[in-house]
C-alpha cells in the first residue's frame, strides 16, 4: 500500500514519463541488481560473481533511517547510490541517474574505489551521441574530484570513473550488444614507462538492449536486464526468473518496482483500446468490419493520448511516448475521424 501511495503522488507531480523513468532508475539501485550490472562490465570485476561484487558496493555507506527500514532483513542495505545534480560553477549542471562507489578486489594498494554512474536511455538515438555524453559525465566526475577526493596538486588521489549507459531500445543493427570505451597508453616513439593504474581513469560503458533480436543466453548481463527491463513481459514471468536463473530473492520492494513498471503506461492503453474496441464495432456495423477496424484504432489512440495529457497533466509528446505512438500517429488518427465525422 506504501509503495502504491508513492507511484500515485509521483505519477500527479511529475508526469507518467518521469515516472517510468524513476521506475528503471529506483531497479537499478537495488544491490543484487546492481551488482550483477557491475560484475558483467567492470574489468575489475572480471571472474568474480555477482554475490562478491555486491559486498564491495558502497561497503563502508551510512545510511537514513528511511532506507534502514526497508532493509532490516538483510546484513547490507539492500538500496544502494543515489540521484542527484553534479553543479561546478561556470560549467553548468548534469543530472545523475545514479552514482555509487565501489571498491575493487585485491590486497592492500591493490584494491582501490572506483566512482561508477549508472544512466538509463530509452533512445539510442538522441540529438548527441550517448559515448559522447558518457564521456562529459565521466569528465565532470574527475573533475568534481578537487576539494572532495584531493586538494592542491595530490593528482596521485585521483579515482576512476565510470560511466555506464543501460539503452532499452537499440536498433536492430546494433542488437543486444556492449561496448567499452576508455583511457588507454601507446607508446608512439620509444618507450616512456607508467603504471597503467596512473592513466586508466576514465570509462565509459553502453549497453545495448534489444528483445526483438532474443534476451540472450539466460546466465548473461543481457538476458538478466532484457528480462529486468522488459516493457511486454508479465510481471509474474519476470519474477520466476529473476529468482530461478539468477537466484534473486524477490523481497516485497522488489516486486512492486517490477509490477508499477510493467503496468504503468499498460493502464491507459487498456482503456483506451477497450474504447476503441466499442468504437471499432459501432463503425464496423455501418462502414465495414474494415473500416471499422481502423477507425476504432484511432478513436483508441485519440482517447488514450487525450486521457494521459487530462488525468497526468503531459504534454502531447509525452502523452503519445506514453501509449507507445507518436505525434505523427495521433495527427494522422485525428484527421481521419474528423473525416468520419
Amino acid at each position: 500500500m506504501k509503495q502504491k501511495t508513492m507511484l500515485y503522488e509521483a505519477l500527479e507531480s511529475a508526469g507518467l514519463k518521469a515516472q517510468y523513468d524513476d521506475h528503471v532508475r529506483r531497479l537499478l539501485s537495488f544491490r543484487p541488481v546492481t551488482a550483477r550490472i557491475l560484475a558483467g562490465a567492470l574489468t575489475e570485476y572480471e571472474g568474480h560473481t555477482p554475490q562478491e561484487a555486491a559486498a564491495w558496493i558502497e561497503p563502508e555507506a551510512a545510511w537514513g533511517s528511511d532506507v534502514k527500514a526497508e532493509c532490516t532483513e538483510t546484513a547490507i542495505p539492500l538500496l544502494i547510490g543515489r540521484s542527484e545534480v553534479g553543479e561546478k560553477p561556470g560549467e553548468g549542471s548534469s543530472v545523475y541517474d545514479l552514482r555509487l562507489q565501489v571498491r575493487t578486489p585485491g590486497p592492500g594498494e591493490e584494491s582501490a574505489i572506483v566512482l561508477v554512474n549508472l544512466e538509463a536511455q530509452k533512445k539510442f538515438y538522441q540529438k548527441y551521441r550517448l559515448v559522447t555524453r558518457g564521456i562529459f559525465y565521466g569528465a565532470r566526475m574527475l573533475s568534481e574530484q578537487y576539494g572532495r577526493q584531493f586538494l592542491h596538486s595530490d593528482y596521485q588521489k585521483l579515482k576512476k570513473v565510470y560511466s555506464i549507459w543501460i539503452c532499452m531500445n537499440a536498433p536492430n543493427h546494433i542488437g543486444n550488444a556492449m561496448a567499452e570505451y576508455k583511457l588507454s597508453k601507446h607508446d608512439r616513439i620509444g618507450f616512456i614507462p607508467e603504471k597503467k593504474k596512473n592513466y586508466d581513469k576514465l570509462s565509459v560503458i553502453l549497453i545495448c538492449l534489444n528483445t526483438k533480436k532474443g534476451l540472450g543466453e539466460p546466465g548473461s548481463l543481457h538476458h538478466f536486464l532484457n528480462v529486468l527491463l522488459s516493457p511486454a513481459m508479465a510481471f509474474e514471468e519476470k519474477a520466476r526468473i529473476l529468482s530461478d536463473t539468477y537466484g534473486i530473492e524477490m523481497e516485497t520492494e522488489i516486486r512492486k518496482e517490477l509490477e508499477g513498471m510493467c503496468n504503468l503506461s499498460e493502464a491507459i492503453e487498456e482503456e483506451a483500446l477497450r474504447k476503441g474496441r466499442k468504437a471499432g464495432r459501432r463503425e464496423g456495423r455501418r462502414e465495414g468490419e474494415r473500416d471499422g477496424r481502423r477507425v476504432g484504432r484511432a478513436e483508441s489512440l485519440v482517447q488514450g493520448v487525450e486521457a494521459a495529457m487530462r488525468n497526468f497533466h503531459v504534454d502531447l509528446k509525452t502523452a503519445c511516448e506514453g501509449i507507445g505512438s507518436s505525434v505523427e500517429e495521433y495527427n494522422r488518427a485525428e484527421t481521419l475521424l474528423k473525416k468520419v465525422k
